[in-house]
């Protein structure tokens, strides 16, 4: 197993929390985390219609006489399967308020959340696993070219499996579409949402403008809006908003989209070797995708609850994210380039002038030229550098 550095957070919340929900996307490394994180409870998967069965027709039974493992405690896989049980677990929990004694999992953020808030507030701890983050496998990731790791992806299982990255994504998205596209939405058209999921791929790194993917697909804007939230809610996309205060000049307040794997977006865009990837127009924005996902994973798997913005003025002038810590923003540009070219820092010089009164942070500019130093101000570093110091 590759060490996760979620784990962290899931033990903290183990000494708090009689119940930890623990969600994201489908491969993400979810059951391996819990069971490694908790050897000693019992586990069992709800996606087996057997136990599913079991548990449906007699939650109590189910609950009380599954629990006779070393520690009394339990992992519930993919629970959002059978979400009856959490009210009766609730009654379980008051009962018997051991921290830590039910693990709960789930790909379907939207549905697993509203569930455990109806029946088990102020009892749950939540903590979110993506795929793997660059410093979780620096050995294994650092073997590949910048394109190679655009194409491949994260998923732990692409690191494990001696398969190619699109016949195992070609898999992923049949299984995403037919099992939990299905079940959060009532998407009738597999093949238009399909559609919309590639349209959505051409759009990473951008602003978005659900309005015109709507008109591009032949579909309403709420339609468009609501494939959107099931992208959302199952962890293929999110969105990072703008950073609002202003700074003297009119700001953009549409947020920019990002897939929380660059893998996949990779697959929808029809590339298939590094070699289409390195000379294909969006290879900068896939670049941009992998960074301020890396940053995203870096906090959802710690916990940490700074904040994560992009800046753009209504000129074009843009800082890729900035992150907001304890009140102090650090901007980050982002450049794939291998060459250092002095007018990449344009964009953060621009951003120090309309942001004099705000606490500022060092800025940096992440690229491919190798090394690590100081121009202008601003530090520049290669983006693998960087990523390693994103760790506990």
């Amino acid at each position: 197993m590759i060490p996760r550095f979620a784990q962290l957070r899931l033990q903290r919340l183990a000494q708090g929390f009689p119940v930890l929900v623990l969600t994201g996307p489908r491969q993400s490394g979810k059951t391996t985390l819990a069971r490694a994180a908790f050897p000693q409870h019992s586990y069992l998967s709800l996606e087996d219609p057997d136990v599913r069965e079991r548990a449906a027709t007699d939650p109590r039974g189910f609950l009380f006489g599954n629990a006779g493992s070393k520690s009394g405690g339990m992992i519930l896989d993919e629970v959002q399967r059978a979400p009856q049980l959490l009210s009766y677990l609730q009654t379980a929990v008051d009962a018997k308020r051991h921290m830590g004694q039910w693990v709960l999992t789930g790909s379907q953020n939207l549905l697993l959340s509203a569930a455990v808030g109806q029946s088990l507030a102020g009892r749950a701890g939540f903590a979110e696993l993506l795929p793997l983050a660059y410093a979780e496998a620096p050995q294994r990731f650092g073997r590949m070219s910048l394109d190679e790791l655009l194409l491949h992806g994260a998923y732990p299982a692409l690191l494990d499996r001696p398969v190619q990255a699109a016949d195992w994504y070609a898999s992923y998205v049949a299984s995403y579409l037919e099992r939990d596209v299905r079940q959060i939405s009532r998407v009738t058209d597999l093949m238009q949402f399909q559609r919309f999921m590639r349209m959505m791929a051409a759009r990473c790194g951008q602003l978005l403008n659900l309005n015109a993917v709507a008109n591009d697909l032949g579909v309403a804007q709420t339609t468009a809006r609501d494939w959107l939230s099931v992208l959302e809610a199952s962890y293929i996309v999110f969105r990072l908003p703008p950073f609002h205060t202003n700074f003297g000049k009119r700001l953009v307040k549409t947020p920019k989209l990002y897939f929380h794997d660059t893998g996949l977006a990779a697959w929808l865009l029809g590339l298939s070797d590094a070699q289409a990837v390195a000379h294909h127009p969006m290879r900068g924005a896939l670049f941009e995708n992998l960074l301020v996902s890396e940053y995203l994973k870096y906090c959802r798997h710690l916990g940490l609850n700074n904040g994560l913005y992009f800046w753009r003025d209504n000129i074009g002038t843009e800082i890729d994210l900035l992150i907001e810590r304890a009140g102090q923003l650090w901007p980050v540009e982002m450049k794939s380039g291998a060459t250092f070219q002095p007018d990449w820092l344009r964009g953060l010089h621009t951003w120090a002038r309309h942001a004099q009164q705000a606490r500022r942070g060092e800025p940096l500019l992440l690229c491919s030229v190798p090394g690590h130093f100081a121009s202008q101000g601003v530090t520049v570093a290669h983006w693998a550098e960087a990523l390693l110091q994103l760790q506990p």
